[in-house]
C-alpha cells in the first residue's frame, strides 16, 4: 500500500510539473488560414486638466482599417505564426466636436497631415512574428520616420496576448514591462504596470520631493475572442502628473486603442515552409527586422526664435527694476528652456552682448540651464582671478547650489575653480561652501562614489584638522552642513565641544540638520556637556544651539529633567530662553512634548518659582499654511544678552509634503561685543568677545556664505556714522526651484512629454540699526519673492501637436522686524511677522497645432487678492508691542 502511495504522489507531481511548464507557454490567439480579418481601429489621446472632462480635453485621433491575414504557421507548433497587418483608410481628426472655426483639421486629410511619403510608409504592410501570444519580432521597411514606425508598433501591442490567467513580463511598444492577465471565458483583461516599464528614455527630476512631481498611471486592455483570435480590444491608459507642492497644478494624458473585427473574408493562403527568415524573404527582401520598444522621436522647433532673438525679446525684464515681479520669473523659465537646446558658442554670444545691468539675472539662467554647452560658456566667461566680477561669481556659486539635477561635471568644474587663482577670501569659502551642496545632492541620486565626490568629500572631511585659520574652519564646517556627511558627524560633535563660539555654534547647526538616528549617545553626551558646562565655560547662544538639539533628537526624561532643573541658575535671558522653548514644545506638539510632560508632573522641575522667570527672550512655532498637500511652519528663536542687545535671532521656515521635509528659509542674525555702547556689562564668558554683527542664511537646504554687518569696534563706528538705514542683501536672484522632465511612451507609439518647472525671483535682505540717543534698537529680516510654476504635456508626433499647460504665478513679501528698548530693565522687545496681501493668479492653456501652420489656442484664468495678516506670536509679545508703540518710537 505504501508503495502504491509514493507511485501516486511521483505520477502527481510529474503531472503538475508537465502542466506548470505549459503554463509558461500558454497558448495564443491563432488564425485560420486562407482568411482575411478586416479590422477597425483608432487612438487617440486626450489631454486636460486634472479635473477635466474628456468633452473639455484637447487632443486628436488616428483611425484606419486594418487588414490581417496569417502568413506562415509552423508546421511542428500551431502557436508560432507570421501575421501580415496592413493599415489603410488613415484619418486624422479631433478627438471632440468643434465648430469650423476652432477644427484645424477641417479640410486637410491624412496625406496633407502626414506627407505623401510618410503615409505610404503608414500603409505598408508589417509581418508579426508570434510565438505562443508573445511578439518574438517585427519587421518591416527600412527608412521610415520614427513616429510612423512607432504607431505601428502601438498596434501591434493589441496583437499580444495569453489566453490564461497569470503574470510575467513583456516587451512591447512601451519597453519590457510587468503585465497581470486576467481570462475568463471569451474575454482576456490585461493589466500593465506602467511603473515597471524599463526604457532607454530617461529624464530628470528637483532632488527635493517637496518641489518634485508625482505621476500616477494605470493601463488595462480588454480583449474578447471569437474562434480562437481576437474579435476586439479595447485599451485605456492613464497618467496624472501633479506638482507635490500644489495638487492642484496637475495634468491629465488618456490614450485611448480601439481594435474592432468588422467581418470575415476569404484571404489569401500561407505559405509554406519551415525558417521564419526564408519566408520573410521570399515576401519581400526590404524586409528588416525592428524591435519593440519605441524609437526615441527627435522633434524640431519649427519657426521657433534662436537664442539670440529669444534674448533681445526678454532682455528687458531682466533690470533690476522688474526683478522682483512675477514676469521675470516666468522669463526666467523661457529663456531656460531656449538655452537646453543651444549651443556653446550662442550662450557666449548673449553673456558677451548682455549689458552689466543684466548680467547677474543673466548668469543665474544660464547656470540653471545645466547642459554641458551652458557650462563650458559661464566658465569660459567668468573670470575668478579678476576682484571686478565677484558679483556675477557669486551669482554663479549660489546658482550652482541650487541645481536642480547637477552632474558629476558641475562639481569638477567647482574643484577646477578652487584649485586655481581666486581673487576674492569670499569666493573662496563660497566655492568650498557651495561644493558640499553638490556632494548631498550627487548622494542622494547614488553617486556617493564618483570620483569627484570622493574627492571633494576627503577635503571637506579632512579640512577642518588642515588648518588653523578660524574662518577656513568655519568654511569647512559650513560645506560639511551643506554635505550631510554620516561620517562626519564624529567631527562635528569634536567641533561642538571644543571650537571657539562661532565654530561651535556652525557644528551644532550642521548637527541640527542630520536624521535623528544619527545623533547617536555620544553626540547626545558631548551636547550635554556643552549646555551643563561641565568642561568649560560656554557663550549663551551655543548652549540654547545644544538644548535646542537635545529637544529635538528623541531625548531621555532625565535629560530633560536636568535640563529644567538648570532654570533659575543660568543668566536672566538664558532662562527666558529655555523656559519659552519649554513652553512652545508643548504647544506646538513636538516629538519631545510627551517628555517634557512627563517630567513637569515632578514639583522640583516644575514650579512657580523656576516658570517665573522674567525676560524678552523667546521660542515660538507656529503654522503658515496647513493643508492636504503641503504644510508650511514658522519659527522664531529670540536670544538677547542681559543688557538687552540682541545676541541672536533665529527665523526658520520648513514645508512638508509627501512624509518629506524641506528647509524652505532660515536667516540668523547674530550681535556681540556691543555691551560697551551702552555703558553695559556683559554675561559670563562673553567679556572679551570682539564686537560683531552678521547674518547666516539657508535657502531651500542650501547654507549659503555667512555675510558680515561690522567686525571691530572700529569697522562699528564707521558703520554707523556712514549707515543709510538701507539693510543689507544677503540673496538676491533668479532659482530654478521645480524642474522636472519626463517622457511618457503611450501604448499606442505616441508620445507624450511633461515638463514642470518653477521660478523664484527672490530677495532676502536684513539689518540691525541702533539709536544711541533714544537707546533702542532694530533688526528686520525682509523676505520678497514673485514665484512662477508651469506645467506643460505635450503629444507631438511632428505633424500634429497638442498640448496642455497648467501654471499659477504669485507675488508676496513676508517680513520680519523686532523693536528692542533697553533704556530700562526688563527692556521692552516687540517682534512683528507680517504678510502683505498679494495676488494669486492661475492659468489652464490647451493647445493644437500641425505642420502647415494652423492652431487652435484656448486660454482660461483666475485671479484673486489673498489678503495680509500678522501671524500670530505668544500673548506677552502683544502686550509688549502695545507698550513699545504706546510710549512711541525714535525711529
Amino acid at each position: 500500500m505504501l508503495r502504491l502511495n509514493l507511485i501516486f504522489i511521483c505520477i502527481f507531481f510529474t503531472q503538475f510539473s508537465a502542466a506548470a511548464k505549459v503554463s509558461d507557454q500558454t497558448a495564443g490567439p491563432r488564425l485560420n488560414n486562407g482568411k482575411l480579418y478586416k479590422y477597425s481601429y483608432s487612438a487617440e489621446v486626450l489631454l486636460d486638466r486634472a479635473k477635466g472632462t474628456a468633452e473639455e480635453s484637447t487632443g486628436y485621433r488616428i483611425s484606419t482599417s486594418v487588414n490581417v491575414n496569417l502568413v506562415w504557421r509552423n508546421p511542428s507548433n500551431e502557436d508560432e505564426q507570421l501575421i501580415k497587418i496592413l493599415m489603410s483608410d488613415v484619418k486624422i481628426e479631433n478627438v471632440n466636436k468643434r465648430d469650423d472655426k476652432r477644427n484645424i483639421f477641417l479640410g486637410s486629410s491624412a496625406k496633407s497631415i502626414l506627407g505623401k511619403d510618410n503615409l505610404a510608409a503608414l500603409e505598408k504592410p508589417l509581418i508579426l512574428h508570434l510565438n505562443f501570444g508573445k511578439v518574438k519580432s517585427l519587421y518591416s521597411c527600412q527608412k521610415e520616420h520614427a513616429v510612423i514606425t512607432n504607431i505601428k508598433r502601438g498596434l501591434v501591442s493589441l496583437f499580444q496576448l495569453q489566453l490564461s490567467s497569470g503574470r510575467g513580463e513583456e516587451m512591447d511598444v512601451s519597453g519590457k514591462c510587468k503585465v497581470n492577465y486576467q481570462s475568463r471565458q471569451n474575454q482576456v483583461t490585461r493589466i500593465k504596470e506602467l511603473d515597471s516599464c524599463k526604457t532607454a528614455d530617461t529624464g530628470f527630476t528637483s532632488h527635493s520631493k517637496v518641489l518634485g512631481v508625482s505621476s500616477k498611471s494605470t493601463s488595462a486592455t480588454v480583449f474578447t475572442l471569437e474562434e480562437g483570435f481576437i474579435k476586439s480590444a479595447h485599451s485605456e491608459e492613464n497618467h496624472l502628473l501633479s506638482l507635490n507642492v500644489r495638487q492642484a497644478i496637475a495634468a491629465k494624458i488618456v490614450s485611448k486603442q480601439m481594435l474592432q473585427l468588422v467581418k470575415i473574408e476569404a484571404g489569401p493562403k500561407e505559405t509554406a515552409g519551415k525558417e521564419v527568415k526564408s519566408i520573410i524573404k521570399t515576401l519581400d527582401p526590404k524586409y528588416v527586422s525592428i524591435p519593440l520598444a519605441a524609437e526615441t522621436v527627435k522633434s524640431e522647433c519649427k519657426g521657433c526664435p534662436t537664442l539670440w532673438e529669444h534674448w533681445q525679446s526678454v532682455s528687458k525684464e531682466f533690470e533690476p527694476k522688474s526683478l522682483s515681479n512675477s514676469t521675470a520669473a516666468r522669463k526666467f523659465l523661457s529663456l531656460i528652456r531656449t538655452m537646453r537646446k543651444a549651443r556653446k558658442e550662442e550662450i557666449l554670444q548673449v553673456l558677451r552682448s548682455a549689458s552689466s545691468s543684466v548680467l547677474p539675472p543673466l548668469v543665474d539662467a544660464v547656470t540653471s540651464t545645466q547642459t554641458s554647452a551652458s557650462l563650458e560658456a559661464i566658465l569660459e566667461f567668468l573670470d575668478f582671478s579678476d576682484e571686478e566680477g565677484l558679483v556675477l561669481q557669486e551669482r554663479f556659486l549660489y546658482a550652482c547650489g541650487f541645481a536642480s539635477h547637477p552632474n558629476e561635471e558641475m562639481l569638477k568644474a567647482l574643484m577646477g575653480i578652487q584649485n586655481g587663482k581666486i581673487s576674492s577670501n569670499d569666493i573662496k569659502e563660497s566655492v568650498v561652501i557651495i561644493m558640499g551642496a553638490l556632494v548631498r545632492k550627487l548622494c542622494q541620486k547614488g553617486g556617493c562614489e564618483l570620483p569627484a565626490v570622493v574627492e571633494t568629500k576627503k577635503l571637506i572631511l579632512e579640512g577642518p584638522d588642515s588648518t588653523e585659520v578660524e574662518s577656513e574652519i568655519k568654511m569647512y564646517l559650513l560645506a560639511l552642513k551643506n554635505a550631510l556627511l554620516p561620517e562626519a558627524v564624529p567631527l562635528l560633535t569634536k567641533y561642538s565641544e571644543s571650537g571657539s563660539g562661532p565654530i561651535s555654534s556652525i557644528s551644532i547647526a550642521a548637527l541640527q540638520k542630520y536624521d535623528v538616528s544619527l545623533i547617536t549617545e555620544e553626540v547626545k553626551k558631548t551636547l550635554n556637556r556643552i549646555y551643563h558646562q561641565n568642561h568649560r565655560v560656554h557663550e549663551k547662544t551655543v548652549r540654547t544651539a545644544a538644548a535646542d538639539l537635545i529637544f529635538s533628537s528623541n531625548p531621555t526624561y532625565m535629560e530633560v529633567k536636568n535640563l529644567m532643573l538648570s532654570i533659575g541658575s543660568l543668566p536672566h535671558e538664558m532662562n527666558k530662553y529655555m523656559l519659552s522653548k519649554v513652553q512652545d514644545i508643548l504647544h506646538f506638539e513636538m516629538p519631545a512634548s510627551k517628555v517634557v510632560r512627563q517630567v513637569m508632573r515632578d514639583m522640583i522641575a516644575y514650579n512657580y518659582d523656576r516658570f517665573s522667570k522674567v525676560g524678552s527672550s523667546s521660542a515660538f512655532s507656529g503654522y503658515i499654511t496647513r493643508d492636504p498637500d503641503t504644510t508650511s511652519t514658522y519659527s522664531l528663536d529670540i536670544l538677547y544678552s542681559g543688557s538687552g542687545i540682541l545676541r541672536r535671532s533665529n527665523m526658520d521656515i520648513m514645508t512638508f509634503s509627501k512624509d518629506t521635509q524641506l528647509h524652505a528659509s532660515q536667516v540668523v542674525i547674530e550681535a556681540q561685543g556691543l555691551e560697551s555702547l551702552i555703558a553695559a556689562t556683559a554675561d559670563e564668558g562673553e567679556e572679551d568677545l570682539e564686537s560683531f554683527s552678521g547674518m547666516s542664511a539657508v535657502l531651500f537646504d542650501v547654507q549659503l556664505r555667512p555675510v558680515t554687518f561690522f567686525k571691530g569696534y572700529s569697522d562699528l563706528m564707521s558703520k554707523m556714522f556712514t549707515a543709510t538705514g538701507e539693510p543689507i542683501n544677503v540673496v538676491k536672484g533668479l532659482i530654478l526651484l521645480v524642474d522636472h522632465s519626463q517622457v511618457i511612451q503611450l501604448q499606442s507609439g505616441l508620445r507624450a512629454s511633461a515638463e514642470f518647472q518653477g521660478g523664484l525671483a527672490i530677495d532676502i535682505s536684513g539689518g540691525m540699526e541702533f539709536s544711541l540717543w533714544y537707546r533702542e534698537s532694530k533688526t528686520s529680516v525682509n523676505n520678497k519673492g514673485a514665484m512662477v510654476v508651469t506645467g506643460n504635456v505635450t503629444v507631438d508626433m511632428d505633424f500634429v501637436r497638442a498640448g496642455v499647460e497648467v501654471s499659477f504665478e504669485t507675488e508676496a513679501a513676508l517680513d520680519f522686524i523686532t523693536t528692542v528698548k533697553f533704556s530700562e530693565y526688563p527692556f521692552l522687545v516687540c517682534m512683528q511677522m507680517e504678510k502683505a496681501q498679494f495676488p494669486f493668479r492661475q492659468f489652464l492653456t490647451k493647445y493644437e497645432s500641425l505642420a502647415s501652420g494652423k492652431h487652435y489656442i484656448s486660454r482660461k484664468g483666475r485671479r484673486e487678492i489673498v489678503p495680509g495678516s500678522e501671524f500670530p506670536l505668544h500673548q506677552e509679545n502683544s502686550n509688549m508691542c502695545k507698550k513699545v508703540f504706546s510710549e512711541g518710537s525714535g525711529w
